[in-house]
């Protein structure tokens, strides 16, 4: 930078003069040039179904105008570069078919009108002078360019020899989708890509194919959407019919000679009311680009989406593009495979450059930041653990292991306090804002779980007695035989009962109760009650059904992802006898009733039971000791926070029928019966555990 003194310019020597004037007039001259031509006037007009729109300029127009359509809402934007807006108005009525209005917006060097249409439509232009000519075709089929009087522009003279398709490949993409590459003579052949039915039709006007090409191709092996692609020609032109099967969208784009037809499968999504976009998301557009410069595309699609483009230096060359209701951000992508382009974004900023540009910028950042740390000066700080044990950072500073596998840089180092819980933590600043963020994420409170247990065993116990008495003696003076009252035997008068056993035939098998429950009797006296000899029968039975439930009330709080345990129960000695005729040893075994449970709180509010449950008791007494019937659930099971879950299938059932009679007597037909007492016993048990898991809020205070 000069610097005048004094304001004098004689101070400056000649070839520093003469290089301000030459910026000066560079300036000057770039400013004209940029200013060098005008729009004065819009003009508009119907001939049947299209609209003639006429643009006069200052100066004549060297090419057309870069322009791309929209189709949600419909428009149809034109860009005029080094042009300024001289109409004096902004917003032009038209009025005519589905032409509403144009806007015409001026920004910086560039002007751009933009066309609001009903609908989506085709476009051509045409330059006549200064002037150029907008058809917009309101068939909705291809528009032809046509110059102020209405007549199509006339065609450049045909080569003499007709230009031909020089190559037809198929492949296949990494997400399933099929492309069909078409190799053109050249980017001005005119390509109309459409949809007709369940087909994709593809014409090539004015174009060759040559008798190798002329095929029907079944690619239906590849796994894609494309069952057979088919070339044939008609007239002048050469028609493609793509035949896709399932669910299926396509796109179309060119890029210089090379013209692709993707056909991708569609992942049918029964909730959304559209299907496909794979990928994609932004507002479609169409552009339709005749050998434009890929600066002008990129701002093209900047203005579309109101996003902060920069370009590299780098980025250079010339487009050849044609898309047609695609998403805006598939139209960038396109672009930078096509130039070999890529991206880096920033917020609402985009900086696309070549890759390799990219790639080396990026090294040479991290070569930098690697070399800055070797130099750079180390600090101490001093971390306060709050709910964490500094132990716990052992494994994360690589304090167990020798430094290996560590956050810390080369040159840190990490230290622990166990007894006032804190990291004490050297090294470069960049580290150790990293060790801030890992202690802000881990150091924070716990929750926590309590857990109410039911353990219920639940007896279902059925038994049934039958048994008799029976007497035979003689009856002394003034006693009385008893009689059935109630189900209970009487005693009358004041002599005294007396039985005596003739011949050792007195039975005595009554039904013995159970669980204090007493036997219902029915007693008889056979033969007459003045009879000196007589026969005492009695008959007892016994019904009992109860159900039983032994149950069991745990409750425990515990932290995320932490074992808890609760045990009760009784520890039984068990002796021993000493080997060789030594002193006998005394052992002790648990019949304990324990409770391991393990919580794991989902990111959804729900929780994950890790359970361990046990329950022992006193067994019977064996030959070779004590034995202790044990119990035992483990499993892991998911249920919502408060909820209850149940945990059964140790599931034990006994059945016996035991006979007791009198031998000889018990064994005789019918009468036998009066000498035996039967038992029978149904017994069914379950173990059942009811797990209710409540996470604890920091606020609820449980009691």
């Amino acid at each position: 930078m000069m610097i005048l003194k004094n304001g004098n310019l004689g101070a400056l020597p000649r070839q520093a003069l003469r290089f301000c004037a030459l910026v000066y007039l560079a300036s000057v001259c770039g400013a004209a040039a940029a200013q060098e031509n005008a729009i004065e006037s819009v003009s508009a007009n119907q001939q049947g179904s299209n609209v003639i729109v006429k643009i006069l300029l200052k100066n004549p127009v060297a090419k057309p105008p870069v322009g791309f359509t929209i189709s949600s809402p419909a428009r149809i934007a034109l860009d005029f570069s080094g042009t300024t807006n001289a109409t004096g108005t902004a917003v032009q009525d038209i009025g005519l078919g589905d032409v509403r209005n144009v806007n015409l917006v001026q920004a910086g060097d560039r002007s751009r009108l933009v066309f609001n249409l009903k609908r989506p439509l085709n476009y051509a232009t045409a330059i006549e002078g200064k002037a150029v000519i907008v058809t917009i075709d309101g068939s909705g089929g291809i528009a032809t360019a046509v110059n102020s009087s209405g007549l199509p522009v006339s065609a450049a003279p045909a080569a003499a020899d007709k230009q031909s398709i020089r190559d037809i490949d198929f492949r296949r993409g990494v997400g399933g989708e099929g492309r069909i590459v078409v190799d053109l003579p050249n980017n001005q052949i005119g390509v109309d890509v459409r949809q007709q039915g369940q087909a994709i039709l593809v014409d090539f006007f004015k174009t060759g194919l040559p008798d190798v090409l002329r095929r029907r191709l079944d690619v239906s092996d590849f796994g894609t959407p494309v069952k057979t692609v088919t070339t044939s020609t008609q007239g002048e032109n050469v028609r493609m019919t793509i035949e896709p099967k399932g669910l299926w969208e396509h796109s179309a784009y060119q890029s210089d000679t090379q013209l692709v037809i993707e056909v991708r499968p569609i992942k049918e999504e029964p909730n959304k009311l559209t299907q496909g976009t794979q990928g994609y998301r932004g507002e479609k557009l169409s552009l339709n680009f005749q050998n434009v410069e890929v600066r002008a595309v990129l701002q093209v699609i900047a203005d579309f989406t109101g996003l902060n483009i920069i370009t590299s230096d780098t980025v250079n060359g010339n487009l050849t593009l044609r898309l047609k209701d695609v998403p805006w951000d598939q139209a960038l992508d396109i672009v930078m495979q096509a130039k070999g382009l890529d991206m880096r974004k920033n917020g609402n900023v985009i900086w696309i450059a070549p890759k390799d540009e990219l790639l080396t910028k990026e090294k040479l950042e991290l070569e930098q930041r690697s070399q800055i740390a070797e130099i750079e000066p180390v600090r101490t700080e001093i971390f306060q653990l709050n709910y964490q044990k500094a132990e716990a950072f052992k494994a994360v500073f690589g304090l167990d292991n020798g430094g290996k596998n560590s956050i810390l840089s080369k040159r840190g180092s990490a230290s622990i306090d166990p007894r006032t819980n804190k990291l004490f933590i050297t090294d470069i600043p960049s580290k150790l804002e990293q060790v801030r963020n890992l202690i802000q994420i881990t150091d924070i409170a716990t929750r926590q779980v309590l857990i109410e247990a039911r353990i219920v065993e639940a007896d279902d116990k059925f038994s049934k007695n039958l048994g008799a008495k029976l007497g035979f003696g003689i009856q002394t003076p003034g006693a009385v035989t008893p009689s059935a009252i109630g189900g209970r035997q009487i005693e009358t008068g004041t002599g005294a009962l007396t039985r005596s056993t003739v011949g050792g035939n007195s039975v005595n098998l009554p039904a013995s109760g159970l669980a204090g429950f007493g036997a219902g009797t029915v007693a008889l006296t056979l033969f007459n009650a003045a009879a000196t000899r007589f026969i005492n029968l009695e008959l007892s039975a016994l019904e009992s059904d109860g159900k039983g439930k032994i149950i069991s009330s745990p409750r425990v709080v515990t932290a995320d992802q932490q074992v808890a345990l609760i045990e009760q129960g009784e520890e039984i000695p068990i002796t021993i006898a000493g080997i060789n005729g030594g002193a006998p040893t005394t052992t002790f075994k648990k019949a304990n009733l324990k409770l391991e449970v393990t919580p794991q709180i989902t990111p959804d509010g729900g929780v994950i039971l890790f359970v361990d449950v046990t329950k022992d008791s006193r067994g019977d007494i064996t030959p070779g000791g004590l034995a202790i019937n044990t119990k035992h659930v483990k499993t892991n099971v998911q249920v919502e926070n408060g909820g209850t879950v149940v945990l059964g299938g140790i599931y034990t059932q006994l059945e016996n029928d035991n006979v007791t009679k009198i031998p000889f007597f018990g064994d005789i037909p019918v009468v036998g019966n009066l000498f035996k007492n039967r038992t029978r016993i149904y017994n069914k048990s379950e173990l059942l555990i009811f797990l209710t898991p409540k996470i604890i809020n920091d606020k609820i205070v449980v009691r």
